[in-house]
């Protein structure tokens, strides 16, 4: 039998790399894209044919004709939220519900559960954690305590479900005694559970493994990103699923030895938005012309996004964790003007160097650089790797050498065409 192929895109530091435009970019190589964890909270952003798109459920492959694109059990769905985001792929001219297919086991995000994040978030005081209020957090706390209601609830018996869910919420909220209104909000939420009833609902772990038999190739999409993994990432700083490589194999059904590839995507400095230690930060006017130049705010938060150098610790971190096989560079062409760049090799924690990541970062840890010179030169219209500047092949040489991990394919742009796939 022809056992088709399952690789693994992924982001390697705290999120927003760019993942939905490489999505995008792989897709034509697939039959089959799969979203295996996050939800609402993580926005891809996409540009082509000077159209821009921000997805938030769905996965990137939508825009290919004759791509399979699932939902898996690992996400969390906001149906109000789907119902906005798919009407409005559906009203510039991306069919749906012939390419969509959404997992019975995906858990629901209730509208109680967006009250729930903004009242524990409210209890936190200046420990909060800076989440984006959609109700992540609330919803993967009623999968492990095993409460919580799933896509495939919809088919069956589903308003005496959803009332005992809602009821559960609200004697929390009581007890919090913490005020909300959530009628406008429950009422747009049912009409997306209706919605929701028009896609393919499936076994996805059935579905998936049935085409991986016939020969199918599957690209498997994260969100957000590894250093926000539950349990790798800078806790208690993180989302609340796994963002690895093995959270795939989790949150689609499917064995982990049928994984392949594993591309890990990484920014050409570092980003991170919200709160939570970020070493290689930087407070300087760097810092802000990083920000400006590579328009860094959120896609789905609007929120402006924390900016420094790129940061080697936790970089080898994130591919050992995930058994990066290659990696993907992206935003290259926002460090064009700079005269010098600065590379985080290894951490001093507490006086002392490591180039390991440690358990805690929120202390004692001092970045240890090295300089490297600034290309100086608009990469944006570049075609192929041969156009290169020196300086910049250097800079590529000397991030593989430190990663020991190939650089396969370059971003100098947003746009799907300026992406180069090096020899």
């Amino acid at each position: 039998m022809n056992n088709g192929k399952v690789d693994v895109l992924l982001g390697l530091q705290w999120g927003d790399e760019g993942k939905g435009k490489v999505v995008d970019v792989l897709t034509p190589r697939y039959d089959v894209v799969a979203r295996f964890q996050g939800g609402p909270n993580a926005g891809h952003t996409l540009e082509f044919n000077g159209e821009k798109y921000v997805l938030r459920s769905i996965p990137s492959g939508i825009f290919q004709g004759g791509k399979v694109n699932i939902i898996g059990n690992g996400v969390v769905l906001a149906p109000d939220l789907f119902m906005d985001e798919a009407k409005a792929l559906e009203a510039s001219g991306h069919p749906l519900k012939e390419r969509l297919h959404i997992s019975k086991k995906a858990h629901l995000i209730m509208p109680t559960h967006r009250v729930l994040d903004a009242a524990y978030e409210a209890q936190k005081g200046k420990n909060k954690v800076g989440t984006t209020g959609k109700g992540i957090g609330p919803t993967y706390t009623d999968k492990v305590s095993r409460t919580g209601l799933r896509v495939g609830d919809i088919l069956d018996d589903f308003p005496a479900k959803y009332a005992a869910a809602k009821a559960r919420h609200e004697a929390i909220l009581k007890s919090l005694n913490f005020d909300y209104d959530i009628a406008e909000v429950e009422k747009k939420w049912l009409e997306g559970v209706e919605y929701l009833r028009q896609f393919p609902i499936v076994d996805s772990e059935h579905e998936i493994n049935g085409l991986l038999r016939e020969g199918k190739s599957v690209l498997c999409e994260g969100a957000q990103g590894t250093m926000l993994d539950v349990d790798f990432g800078s806790y208690p700083f993180v989302t609340s699923s796994n963002t690895i490589c093995a959270g795939a194999c989790t949150g689609l059904g499917i064995g982990p030895n049928k994984i392949g590839e594993v591309y890990g995507i990484m920014k050409a400095y570092c980003t991170r938005v919200g709160a939570g230690p970020f070493p290689t930060e930087l407070f300087d006017e760097t810092g802000k012309k990083i920000r400006d130049l590579g328009h860094e705010y959120g896609a789905v938060t609007g929120r402006e996004r924390r900016c420094g150098w790129i940061d080697l610790v936790a970089l080898r971190y994130s591919i050992m964790v995930n058994g990066v096989t290659q990696l993907i560079m992206m935003k290259s062409d926002v460090l064009d003007g700079f005269d010098t760049i600065k590379a985080c090799t290894s951490y001093k924690v507490n006086g002392t160097e490591t180039r390991d990541f440690p358990y805690n970062i929120e202390k004692g840890i001092e970045p240890v650089y090295v300089e490297l010179p600034g290309w100086k030169t608009d990469m944006t219209k570049f075609a192929s790797e041969d156009q290169f500047p020196k300086a910049f092949r250097d800079y590529i040489a000397f991030l593989e050498k430190e990663l020991e991990t190939p650089i396969t394919i370059i971003s100098i742009g947003p746009d799907r065409e300026q992406t180069i796939v090096r020899k």
